[in-house]
Parts: structure tokens; sequence; C-alpha cells
């Protein structure tokens, strides 16, 4: 087995060239994410939930998504936000809210991708992001039993 050993700024670099290939770049994370979150906020189910979170904060919350998604996709490390605690706030999100938030986030990249192999590549790290997101938030261990003597 061939074990290459590389730098984090090759790793980010080699990165960066595979998202280009993919026609990955921050301009079209910006388009992504504007149009994401155009249909979220029209989707009748879950748009309710984020403009009672958001409320007239769209232009700060879309910065951050796009510096996340560059984080996500093209490892910029512009990205420093705690997403699981903010999560966890959302009374309102059930478990099966994700899978509407991926089958629209799978849309639009359907709608938009520069290439086909771009869909496939977001939708990796959304399906990621989604299931950790769902563990944190309704994952419940079962508690130890106590043994009595």
């Amino acid at each position: 087995m061939d074990v290459k050993i590389r730098s984090a700024s090759q790793r980010r670099e080699e990165i960066r060239a595979h998202a280009a290939e993919l026609g990955i770049d921050e301009a079209y994370i910006s388009r992504l994410v504007d149009t994401f979150y155009e249909r979220i906020r029209l989707n009748p189910i879950i748009g309710p939930i984020f403009e009672e979170r958001i409320g007239d904060e769209w232009s700060p919350h879309l910065a951050r998504m796009k510096e996340f998604w560059a984080s996500v996709a093209l490892n910029a490390g512009s990205y420093s936000g705690r997403p699981v605690p903010a999560h966890q706030k959302l009374d309102a999100v059930r478990p099966w809210h994700f899978d509407i938030w991926l089958a629209l986030f799978e849309r639009t990249l359907r709608d938009t991708a520069p290439t086909p192999a771009a869909v496939d590549y977001f939708m990796e790290r959304a399906r990621r992001i989604a299931t950790s997101l769902k563990l944190a938030m309704f994952a419940r261990l079962p508690t130890p039993r106590r043994r009595d003597s």
C-alpha cells in the first residue's frame, strides 16, 4: 500500500483543483446558496421554520451559508460557526424535515450545477451533514440501567 504524505495546504489545493474540474468555484457556490434559499423560503413546510428563526436577517445568513459551503466544497476554511448547537435550538424541526431539505437541495443542484458530477459531489456532503445534524438533534442514547447489588 502506497501512502502519500501531504501537507494541509497540498490537500487543500488538491480539493480545490478537483472541485474546479467539476466546475465548482465560489461564484457557483454563491449562485447555489442564493437559489436554494429562495426555494426554501417558498416551501410551505420548511419555509416557515426558516422564516421564524432568520426573520429579517437573510443577508447575514446567506453570507454565512456561502462561507459554510465554500469550506465544505473547497476546503476554504472561511466558516467558523457551530451548526450543531444552532440547529439543536430549533424546536419545530423534525427528522423528516431533513428529507425535504435534501430534496430541495438536490433539485437546486440538478437545475444549476455546472456538471452532473458536481451534483454528486455536493450531495455526498449534504447527506453527511443532514445525517450528522439529525443524529445530534434526535438520537437518544439509551440510559444505562443501574444494577442494584
